[in-house]
């Protein structure tokens, strides 16, 4: 829960996404990021954004031909939630979702289900009171995530770990780029409230395998 006028975002890096990581900050005001849910990023681009050894961030090919992504479902935590398209903001920092009830999607990464690491984000709270991934933390390995593309299909997902990592020690390229294996990472704020040092002091990685993929 939340008291006074406080709202949950998640700040990464300017040029340097991947290596930076994501911190969890408290804002004291409802301004957040434009919902891109009727984007469809193939139309301007052709592959994720990864980081370079300089830590620039630059396209790269990644032979995704699956549908985008327009909602999650958790069952065990009783979440359903269409997917709105995320990016990056004028200053680097990742975008994220104007509606706390709803989940976003990195739209400049992989696409779920398709190789590489798919990552989710969503608030853990508002100045309402609980957000969409409010309980994201109480998820055990084997819980399923449910992902439903444009096109119909579906695509399943089981869950392997939930860890919680300081912001200090948010490990950006594992849960942004990790390898080829088909991966689900969900991403909220977590561990210790302090409003002194900027509001959430850790972050909450759900790290997900691909089970299926059913076509629509």
């Amino acid at each position: 829960m939340t008291t006074g006028s406080r709202t949950t975002t998640w700040r990464a890096g300017a040029l340097v996404l991947l290596l930076a990581g994501v911190a969890c900050l408290i804002l004291w005001s409802e301004q957040s990021s434009p919902e891109h849910s009727d984007q469809d990023p193939s139309a301007t681009r052709t592959g994720s954004a990864v980081s370079t050894p300089d830590g620039t961030i630059r396209e790269e090919s990644s032979g995704d031909t699956l549908a985008r992504p327009v909602a999650v479902s958790i069952p065990t935590i009783g979440v359903t939630s269409a997917l709105v398209g995320l990016g990056l903001n004028d200053d680097g920092t990742v975008e994220v979702p104007a509606n706390p009830g709803k989940a976003g999607w990195y739209r400049l990464g992989t696409r779920p289900g398709a190789p590489g690491s798919a990552v989710i984000l969503g608030h853990v709270d508002s100045i309402h009171g609980p957000a969409v991934f409010y309980r994201l933390g109480t998820l055990h390995p084997g819980d399923q995530v449910d992902v439903r593309l444009a096109d119909g299909s579906s695509v399943r997902f089981r869950v392997r770990s939930v860890t919680v990592y300081p912001n200090a020690g948010f490990p950006a390229e594992q849960v942004y780029a990790a390898g080829r294996g088909r991966v689900l990472n969900l991403v909220t704020c977590g561990g210790e409230y302090d409003g002194t040092r900027g509001g959430y002091q850790a972050n909450v990685v759900v790290n997900a395998r691909w089970m299926s993929t059913t076509p629509g």
